[in-house]
């Protein structure tokens, strides 16, 4: 024969799905939590989907709060990256862990004092962190630092946002007694309704980076928080009104150029609630847990995000329902961190990290890991969506300390 024996043509891919099957192999069956430590990959016995530990140089790595985005998309095939913050040297400093090949690299280096805020520049695909009473911003791909924005003296407040191009801050700040409340009644069940009650002065400020210009834009005498720029309009913000969520109409909408709020959701009957909001990745809708009423029937709902109008309802059971929802990069299934029997939904079988797709009015829900042995009064999950849509980040310390972890949405494992 010519081009040789048959056997020799099909050599490379017999020695490919040999690879793959070790592979498989190498991955074990486990009950999630059952091991202390886990492997560093395994597949959850319960699902069938592999978990892998992601780890930093130190080992436990943080992850992000649910509405916060930590990836950097990836500029050619290199991978997509992920930030974070460790100890080095006794300094904390910011890292980038590759979601490819789960290489870490080390983005700052100076011994200054430093706390990672929870924003990406990402026109510019810069870390943002503060040092003392300054701003800066550290490029991912040379390294270079910058400074951004040093407070007055006479001017604090909690930055919170940056907007879609990089071009402003935004945060908030509150009258004195509000901290003075905090202060008395250091423990939530003691402070949340008294600053409620309270209606004291807040207000919403911007920072345009370029001239440094500190703006006051929004003020009321409600307590605002979940402050979030949309990631692709530079002059949508949104905030919330904090407070008992079945006495407040919580979400709402501001625009930066005409100065106008909408109200996202009208509650339409007593003890209903709507909150943990969240922009959808084209930043044309505002997601939000709502309960119609409070702990009795489940939905994940979106808004327009121009006027407020109802897009999708989708209902789940009490056990099928989260404290935090994510939506994926191409919009088409979402995700949720599930809960324990103490939450609002009281569910007796809630403890997973969920996968959900749309059926008609319903979520029709995947279970991806069996969070049992998770504490979810220590720490709550925080479910994001990787930038290529493959993959699940959560938290988890049912390995006995806070750690970070990602689920595949595809089953590569068998279920047993």
């Amino acid at each position: 024969m010519k081009n040789g024996p048959v056997w020799a043509l099909a050599l490379p891919s017999i020695l490919a799905s040999l690879l793959l099957l070790q592979g498989a192999l190498a991955q074990e069956v486990v009950e999630t939590g059952s091991r202390k430590p886990m492997p560093p990959e395994w597949i959850d016995k319960d699902t069938g989907h592999r978990v892998v530990r992601l780890s930093g140089p130190a080992g436990p790595i943080s992850n992000w709060y649910f509405h916060n985005n930590p990836f950097i998309g990836q500029k050619g095939g290199e991978g997509d990256k992920m930030v974070f913050s460790a100890e080095a040297n006794g300094v904390r400093q910011i890292y980038t862990l590759n979601l490819k090949d789960r290489s870490t690299e080390q983005i700052t280096t100076d011994a200054a004092p430093k706390r990672m805020l929870p924003m990406i520049a990402r026109a510019t695909r810069e870390v943002l962190y503060q040092s003392g009473d300054t701003i800066y911003a550290t490029s991912v791909d040379t390294r270079k630092t910058r400074k951004l924005y040093t407070f007055p003296a006479d001017k604090r407040g909690g930055i919170a946002t940056i907007n879609a191009d990089g071009t402003l801050f935004a945060g908030s700040f509150a009258a004195p007694e509000q901290a003075e409340i905090s202060r008395q009644y250091p423990k939530k069940s003691d402070f949340f309704d008294r600053i409620y009650d309270a209606h004291l002065q807040n207000n919403i400020f911007t920072i345009n980076i370029a001239t440094g210009e500190f703006k006051i834009v929004h003020t009321e005498n409600n307590w605002l928080g979940h402050i979030q720029f949309s990631p692709t309009d530079p002059d949508i913000l949104m905030f919330c009104h904090e407070g008992p969520w079945h006495k407040v109409d919580r979400i709402w909408r501001y625009n930066i150029k005409d100065q106008t709020t909408t109200l996202m959701h009208k509650r339409s009957m007593p003890m209903e609630i709507a909150g943990h909001e969240g922009f959808a990745p084209d930043g044309q809708s505002i997601w939000f847990d709502l309960q119609k009423p409070r702990g009795e029937t489940f939905y994940f709902a979106g808004a327009d995000v121009r006027d407020g109008h109802e897009l999708a309802t989708y209902q789940l059971t009490a056990d099928e329902w989260s404290i935090h929802y994510a939506i994926s990069p191409d919009q088409k299934m979402f995700a949720g961190d599930g809960g324990d029997p103490t939450q609002v939904a009281h569910a007796r079988d809630g403890m997973w990290i969920y996968a959900y797709y749309p059926d008609g009015k319903r979520f029709r829900s995947e279970k991806l890991v069996n969070m049992k042995a998770h504490d979810y009064r220590g720490l709550e999950p925080n479910v994001h969506f990787t930038p290529d849509g493959k993959w699940i980040v959560f938290g988890g310390d049912f390995e006995g300390r806070h750690e970070t972890y990602a689920v595949e949405i595809a089953k590569t494992g068998k279920h047993s």
